[in-house]
């Protein structure tokens, strides 16, 4: 019981942190996305419709589409790009150490001079990817060229994290398996679509996941770097929310939009678990 009191006050400054920080801004907001406020005057009771004028945005659906995009595009290649690294590193392939802290550092770069870096290197006048290609294309002013530079940013600021996990996953699997499966003649690809990747899956799934929830969550990148232009063609749920409260000054709208984000990561986390689940369930005993 001792014990137990010692590691509660050792707990205790986070746990107050969790609940002014987090838990109480989260009924907050719940409360005022059923309200208008401006953030000066007073705070009015207006129901159901801020999602109804949400939903009715004639931009609305663009962000949707582009949040969506956005996400499932970096999701995967940030999965299956370190994936193939990782399996390259765990090879035991010389100068693996070296590698593995090069491809980490843009991971604990922070974001926002990752965006100003590229943003320069992307630059129409200035920019080396211009220079290097001898082409004249407005990467970040173009409708078509902006939202695949941001998912490629992205997926470069990822790759490092994921690698980690992956070569974590990969430190976890009997490697006997490894050696009978070589002694039966098994090659490369079989052992790594019979053995590897099958004994991956919670590793892949838990890399899925958290590279999808901050993926929807990306605000720093596209702030920087395109503002959400041009024409709405970067914009997204998140840098949407920060309008509304912030530049429109609207925040019930504000708020209305972050909890309609979260039932769509909520949806959609529960639809990869019970996929998850099923897989599970139907490995033979």
């Amino acid at each position: 019981m001792e014990k137990d009191k010692i590691g509660l006050f050792f707990i205790l400054p986070a746990l107050i942190g969790t609940f002014i920080f987090i838990i109480i801004p989260i009924f907050c907001s719940f409360g005022l996305s059923f309200t208008e406020w401006d953030l000066l005057n007073e705070i009015k009771f207006i129901g159901l419709d801020n999602y109804k004028a949400v939903f009715t945005e004639p931009v609305f659906f663009q962000i949707l589409i582009n949040t969506f995009v956005y996400a499932v595009s970096t999701t995967f290649f940030a999965v299956v790009i370190p994936l193939i690294i990782a399996s390259i590193l765990n090879t035991k392939l010389r100068g693996a150490e070296w590698f593995k802290t090069i491809y980490f550092i843009p991971f604990i770069t922070p974001a926002v001079v990752i965006a100003i870096v590229w943003g320069w290197i992307f630059d129409p006048n200035i920019g080396g990817v211009n220079m290097l290609f001898k082409t004249h294309l407005n990467w970040l002013f173009d409708t078509h060229l902006a939202m695949p530079v941001l998912i490629f940013v992205s997926v470069w600021k990822l790759i490092g994290y994921n690698v980690v996990l992956f070569l974590t996953g990969f430190s976890t699997i009997n490697q006997n398996l490894f050696e009978a499966a070589k002694i039966d003649g098994a090659g490369a690809n079989q052992t790594f679509w019979n053995i590897t990747f099958p004994l991956l899956k919670p590793t892949t799934y838990f890399v899925t996941l958290v590279t999808a929830i901050s993926s929807f969550q990306v605000f720093d990148l596209i702030y920087v770097m395109t503002e959400g232009g041009p024409k709405d063609a970067t914009n997204v749920i998140v840098y949407s929310i920060y309008k509304y409260a912030f530049e429109y000054f609207d925040v019930g709208k504000s708020c209305a939009l972050a909890y309609i984000l979260f039932i769509v990561i909520f949806i959609l986390t529960l639809i990869n678990h019970l996929q998850a689940g099923s897989s599970e369930s139907t490995k033979p005993s």
